[in-house]
């Protein structure tokens, strides 16, 4: 039943002229498990080529690294942060303290102090302006295909991160 529902909603969504954002929410298995369903889902364009070695070990030891920073702190931290998929590319940040990532404004808040920590990274740091780059250039860099943030009640933010050369992009041939 549950398959054949979904199949009317995507023919509907494909003669509708609904865009491929609401078919990657559809498609999104840690929906209800997770985290609700996204109030709001983005695109993100890349402005860094991703990594020629980006691959589930580089993913999976990165969210070690940061867990470990976490882990230092005199203090626990608000979130959880883990990666999913078969691939361990979709990055999933939930709040574990009512409150804390309620709104998308709380949710972009969180990105630009990851952005802050992100500059400091040797990676970064060899770029010709680390400045301009943000932690979702980072994640891009590493083959994450998307970042979903939620308060872990409600509220559910995703971004979906497109390679620099992806036709969606500006300054991409086929815009």
């Amino acid at each position: 039943m549950y398959l054949k529902l979904f199949q009317i909603i995507s023919l509907f969504m494909l003669f509708s002229g609904i865009s491929s954002l609401a078919h990657a929410t559809l498609n999104d298995r840690y929906i209800g498990y997770y985290y609700p369903a996204p109030n709001q889902t983005e695109l993100y364009c890349s402005r860094v080529p991703n990594l020629k070695d980006a691959n589930k070990r580089r993913r999976v030891g990165f969210i070690i690294g940061i867990k470990e920073g976490m882990n230092k702190q005199p203090y626990e931290s608000p979130y959880a942060v883990f990666a999913k998929g078969n691939e361990s590319t979709k990055l999933i940040i939930i709040s574990k303290q009512d409150g804390y990532l309620g709104t998308v404004y709380r949710a972009r808040a969180l990105l630009a102090d990851l952005s802050t920590s992100a500059r400091t990274t040797p990676i970064f740091a060899q770029s010709n302006a680390p400045e301009e780059l943000t932690f979702l250039d980072l994640i891009g860099l590493l083959g994450f295909k998307s970042v979903t943030l939620s308060d872990g009640d409600a509220f559910a933010h995703q971004i979906l991160i497109l390679p620099n050369q992806h036709p969606k992009c500006p300054g991409n041939s086929t815009n």
